[in-house]
């Protein structure tokens, strides 16, 4: 009877476990905030799933803050695909590249850039910084940390600018150093 009930014990507590590390999978603590998994897909552009995390009350049409993980299953080189990356970002026009920084001894890229948009009628700049690693079994992994920095009028712009600056090189570190989360292969689309 004894044995009995310790096996009992032994697979409920595997469960649970089991249980908080698949709900911990769907949050990510990153830069003293919680964001929570609220978009997940296969990307039709680089046919790996996209894993889109965002505070608890944003979601993918209304954020300040993200975390973005990104699989490219068909892309072997990260260090190859971050120069790309940062090539296009240079000619693009609402774009500027702010960073960049390649590490062929552990094969990993990071890139920062600057990107001016809209959204509801509101102009903001989106700071990026990604991240780009060999994924475990095929292709490569990036995880992507955003900010978007909305503005009311011209007079903002430089204090924008001032903040970014300050936080580049120590975001970039934390980027870095940080490790990427798996990937969760299933569609989610939370609105």
């Amino acid at each position: 009877m004894f044995k009995f009930l310790l096996l009992t014990f032994g697979l409920l507590l595997a469960g649970m476990l089991l249980f908080l590390q698949t709900a911990k999978a769907e949050e990510i603590h990153f830069n003293n905030n919680v964001y929570y998994l609220k978009k997940s897909f296969i990307s039709p552009v680089n046919n790996g799933y996209e894993n889109e995390y965002f505070l608890k009350n944003e979601n993918a049409k209304n954020w300040t803050k993200m975390v973005g993980v990104y699989h490219y299953p068909n892309t072997n080189n990260p260090i190859k695909f971050a120069e790309n990356e940062s090539k296009t970002l240079e000619n693009t026009e609402t774009d500027v590249l702010l960073k960049f920084i390649a590490n062929k001894k552990t094969n990993k890229a990071a890139l920062s850039y600057l990107e001016n948009g809209s959204c509801d009628g509101k102009n903001y700049f989106e700071f990026n910084i990604y991240k780009y690693e060999k994924h475990d079994e095929k292709g490569i992994i990036g995880i992507r940390y955003a900010i978007r920095y909305f503005f009311d009028n011209k007079d903002q712009i430089p204090q924008i600018a001032e903040k970014v600056k300050a936080q580049n090189d120590e975001y970039l570190e934390t980027m870095i150093l940080s490790p990427i989360p798996k990937i969760i292969e299933k569609d989610i689309d939370t609105k």
